[in-house]
């Protein structure tokens, strides 16, 4: 098993930068895909951004695409989430998942069975 816990989120304004932290515990790292999600208040979770494990591959849900980037550290066992052009409606709680089923990003919730905590993220206009 693998354990995660997010860290780096706040409250900025729109067209701010935040860097999200998913530090991992636990079995090696570089086993898992790892991805971010997020959840605004009354909507479901749904796929932000996705890493293979070597970090050669990522993928990105269309929202967020040439704003945010997905990035991993295996020797540190930390993957990040660079947020710029941070806009109102990116306000959720953004949690990182990990799954070692499958080789591919994946973006289907249910798909990973490791998830941390989540931090929240505000974003004032």
């Amino acid at each position: 098993q693998v354990q995660l816990v997010e860290s780096g989120g706040g409250l900025v304004q729109a067209g701010g930068s935040l860097r999200l932290s998913c530090a991992a515990a636990g079995r090696t790292f570089s086993n898992y895909v790892m991805a971010w999600f997020r959840q605004a208040p009354g909507k479901e979770r749904e796929f932000v951004a996705g890493i293979s494990r070597s970090g050669g591959s990522t993928y990105y849900a269309d929202f967020v695409k040439g704003r945010f980037t997905i990035s991993r550290d295996n020797a540190k066992n930390t993957g990040y989430l660079q947020m710029n052009s941070l806009k109102p409606e990116d306000t959720a709680v953004y949690y990182c998942a990990a799954q070692d089923l499958w080789r591919s990003i994946v973006v289907v919730t249910t798909m990973y069975a490791y998830w941390g905590q989540g931090t929240q993220v505000t974003i004032s206009s």
